[in-house]
């Protein structure tokens, strides 16, 4: 009879049977979702299904893993005991899959690489350009998205990240500083910018990193638009809705846009590019990294509002 940890199963002591790691993962889903449905579309699978694989699971434990409640699914304390053991499961999946991918020192592959949207059409696309003709064995895998992704779940490979402090956890390097300042529409004369209407970042984006700088800049009485996420900033200023903070690597090279003020340090960051140390001596890894930061050096001034 095959040993426990040769099936890939794992044990539920208390209803004495044996349950796959994709129903851990399944029911964690579940929990974090707060239902069928939101966990159903995470997983790739109809409701109905969902609904019969949960069902099953406890069938077999003959127990209930969830309270159905009218505001969601909350775990009962075997649900709890599932979850904490899926959690884990995850970790070691996660480290074992680091490990084996931070050995392979050929420069070829998958590589899942984030950054943030607003990065996406006005330099990395030339770069990334670049990188797939000298290394054509390498298929990049790019998630563009305004949260940080999870580096030690390998949500990503390597990060490319605007931060004034970076996770210790991570190692990468300081590409450039991320200047910010104020602009306006392009023709349009501007003589008092407290009085003028502006466009604004709301509290949500980047911790309120911004919070202080509006509240000394602009009256609030004279915000006409707040956006909870910092990808349709330029268009608003553009647009002519008011004016606002705006990256200068984006703004200075927009012809419909009007630099109002030097770099504000208080709102300014870092452009950073990070990887987990387990992957930091991958070849595909050392690879994109090195020829990113070779990339971005000439491009510094721009990122830096200079």
């Amino acid at each position: 009879m095959p040993s426990r940890a040769r099936t890939g199963l794992q044990p539920c002591k208390e209803a004495g049977v044996l349950l796959d790691w994709d129903e851990f993962r399944f029911v964690k889903a579940v929990a974090e979702q707060g239902g069928l449905t939101a966990a159903a579309a995470q997983l790739g699978i109809n409701h109905s299904t969902a609904f019969r694989r949960l069902e099953s699971i406890e069938a077999q434990l003959e127990m209930r893993l969830f309270e159905r409640l009218r505001t969601g699914y909350v775990p009962t304390p075997a649900g709890l005991a599932m979850i904490e053991a899926a959690g884990r499961i995850e970790t070691d999946v996660a480290r074992f899959s680091r490990t084996v991918a931070g050995q392979d020192q050929t420069p070829s592959g998958e590589l899942r690489v984030t950054a943030p949207v607003n990065l996406a059409s006005g330099f990395l696309m030339p770069i990334l350009a670049s990188f797939c003709t000298r290394y054509p064995q390498i298929r990049i895998e790019l998630i563009l998205a305004e949260e940080a992704l999870n580096l030690s779940r390998r949500d990503a490979d390597v990060a490319i990240r605007a931060s004034r402090k970076p996770s210790e956890t991570l190692v990468g390097r300081r590409l450039t500083g991320l200047a910010w300042a104020v602009y306006g529409r392009a023709g349009q004369a501007y003589d008092d910018l407290a009085s003028e209407a502006w466009v604004v970042p709301s509290p949500a984006v980047a911790g309120a990193l911004f919070t202080p700088f509006i509240e000394a800049q602009a009256p609030a009485e004279r915000i006409k638009l707040r956006i909870n996420t910092l990808t349709g900033l330029t268009a608003a200023v553009a647009a002519g809705i008011g004016i606002g903070p705006l990256p200068c690597f984006e703004a200075d090279s927009d012809p419909s846009l009007r630099r109002l003020s030097g770099p504000h340090p208080e709102i300014g960051a870092d452009l950073w590019m990070l990887t987990h140390p387990d992957l930091r001596h991958a070849g595909r890894v050392r690879a994109f990294m090195d020829h990113f930061a070779e990339a971005i050096l000439p491009l510094r001034p721009r990122f830096e509002g200079r």
